[in-house]
């Protein structure tokens, strides 16, 4: 049964991490927000967005953060949505976003994983979607 499923890549579909005065925490004065990016023709349905951290602390003790699940119902062509804040504090660990979708009835899949100390200012590019700069992974 399972060989008979076809699994397509996933293409024109990436993760963004900006930063963004409106997420800032009374921690930190700069805030970052994560979004999910549709750079194709066609919309995304039925959108489901599973988010954790794991890894290392800088004391050597293993941790992993709770897991966060998004539904977004439909993510129109070339278009960028917000999935949720992201603390700065969970920068040395792996984030993770496992994004998941519809393109009429076939089903799409992608674990997008930002690693330790990736979300940095030095990698910020400028993002078209969004117009304005961030740490893109696709």
């Amino acid at each position: 049964m399972k060989e008979h499923i076809t699994f397509d890549p996933v293409e024109g579909v990436s993760i963004a991490v900006v930063p963004d005065e409106a997420a800032a925490t009374e921690e930190s004065n700069l805030g970052w927000q994560v979004y999910l990016l549709n750079h194709n023709d066609y919309p995304l349905s039925n959108v489901i967005v599973s988010s954790n951290g794991y890894g290392v602390q800088p004391t050597g003790e293993s941790v992993r953060t709770s897991t966060l699940r998004h539904v977004i119902l439909e993510v129109e062509p070339r278009a960028a949505v917000p999935i949720e804040p992201i603390d700065p504090a969970l920068f040395h660990l792996n984030n993770q976003y496992w994004v998941s979708y519809y393109r009429g009835a076939q089903i799409f899949d992608k674990k997008f994983i930002f690693v330790p100390d990736s979300i940095v200012p030095a990698n910020l590019i400028h993002i078209a979607l969004l117009e304005r700069e961030g740490v893109l992974h696709s």
